[in-house]
């Protein structure tokens, strides 16, 4: 497979961000590493290769080095995307004999995409299971909801422009019957009997399959491209990096599009636990732990918006990223983005050697942007920290567009940075 179909398959088996820290789990145990419980005590030797998650959602993993560790290479992704969170009462029998799914949104989203387009459900069951409460995850994989628009014979002013409250024009229709509750189809996929249920996080999501379009194929089109692409694109940089002298880590948070502030979210205690438990596993006491992230980088890894093609005049004058024109580091003046001149030149001279193309975003000066993971983390854990991505159109629609050939770029480029060591002298950077 090439590396593009590769990723559609990695979209494809990660409906929501437990299935995606799965995947990534499966990963990392085919090459080698093993899992630490934040419950257990943890041994880490020199040499070792390890990973933790938490709620399921949220994965970081550790390559340590034979000799004592110089720095620290990580890179940080988000395993979540917007969508509609299904409520625990999740049926709502109308008078017109339609049952529809009860949901709210998730994360800041493009509603209008989510219209007429077939919907499974997936996430996380808590099913009782030989006296304890047991974790499952769900995907039912098959259509079984759908947000049906308003004819324009009933609403004429619909391409004038809509707002859409969640809570009328964005319920899901689901049966003509309240006999067969969404808890039914659940257990059943599962195989296990409805009673065991006890409570459950269970998303909406598009199943139309991601693809590879365009006269030479240079685009590609899927759900959650923002921000598995990114995932991804890091993950098998992680796998493929040669060893270096510095402890290299792969951390993909949950809860970005909702702020970060969960337990497993970037805003959370979980790298700096993570990575003070490990130290002290290496025989590293504080000083030690933060002469590391002294000589620590990060890379913020999250799509980037592409010059939109029919409304270009949303970009900066200057800044115009493309799709396929390689990956983007981003700028803001507001410390939104992390970027600085020394991380900017670090990431920009790493792919240099590598011969893979940067490019600049920075918002139209009147234009406010998102933030992403590299400044909330490094409340936590203060390392230089550069924010890149891959360009992309549509952000956070529940389809996605972006360059084929950025993917390749991404993983390129994040093989050749895990396989490096970064350190400081004063005002010096060493590669």
């Amino acid at each position: 497979m090439d590396i593009n179909s590769e990723l559609l398959s990695f979209i494809s088996r990660s409906p929501t961000a437990f299935h995606a820290v799965e995947n990534i789990r499966r990963f990392l145990l085919s090459a080698g590493y093993r899992e630490l419980f934040e419950g257990e005590d943890w041994t880490v030797a020199p040499g070792d290769r390890v990973f933790v998650r938490r709620n399921g959602s949220s994965i970081i993993a550790l390559r340590i080095p034979a000799q004592t560790p110089a720095g620290l290479m990580l890179a940080a992704a988000h395993s979540d995307s917007p969508s509609f969170k299904i409520k625990d009462n999740a049926l709502i029998a109308g008078p017109d004999g339609y049952v529809r799914l009860n949901v709210e949104k998730y994360g800041g989203m493009l509603c209008a995409p989510w219209l007429d387009r077939p919907l499974s459900v997936a996430g996380r069951v808590t099913v009782r299971q030989d006296g304890a409460l047991v974790s499952r995850l769900c995907d039912l994989q098959r259509p079984v909801a759908l947000i049906p628009n308003v004819a324009i014979h009933m609403d004429r002013t619909v391409n004038e422009g809509k707002n859409y409250a969640a809570h009328v024009d964005m319920l899901p229709l689901y049966s003509l019957s309240p006999d067969r509750s969404l808890d039914a189809l659940a257990a059943e996929s599962l195989g296990v009997a409805e009673g065991d249920i006890v409570s459950k996080d269970l998303f909406l999501y598009p199943l139309a399959p991601g693809m590879l379009w365009g006269a030479e194929e240079e685009f590609i089109s899927s759900p959650r491209l923002d921000d598995l692409q990114c995932v991804f694109g890091c993950l098998n940089g992680f796998l493929e990096a040669e060893d270096s002298q510095s402890i290299a880590g792969l951390c993909v948070f949950d809860n970005e599009e909702v702020g970060s502030g969960t337990r497993q979210g970037a805003d959370s205690t979980l790298l700096g636990d993570v990575l003070r438990r490990v130290c002290a596993a290496l025989g590293l006491d504080e000083s030690g732990y933060l002469r590391l992230v002294a000589n620590g980088f990060m890379v913020s890894a999250d799509n980037a918006h592409a010059v939109h093609p029919n409304h270009g005049e949303y970009a900066d004058r200057n800044d115009r990223p493309r799709m396929n024109g390689g990956i983007v580091i981003k700028y803001n003046a507001n410390a939104r983005y992390t970027t600085d001149s020394v991380s900017a030149a670090v990431f920009a001279e790493i792919c240099r050697a590598e011969g893979v193309d940067v490019q600049c975003f920075t918002n139209r000066a009147d234009k406010p942007g998102g933030s992403t993971l590299g400044n909330i983390s490094l409340a936590h854990v203060s390392l230089d920290c550069v924010d890149i991505g891959l360009a992309q159109l549509a952000m956070h629609s529940c389809y996605e567009t972006s360059g084929a050939r950025d993917t390749e770029a991404l993983v390129r480029a994040m093989r050749a940075y895990y396989s490096r060591s970064y350190r400081r002298e004063g005002d010096t950077v060493h590669i």
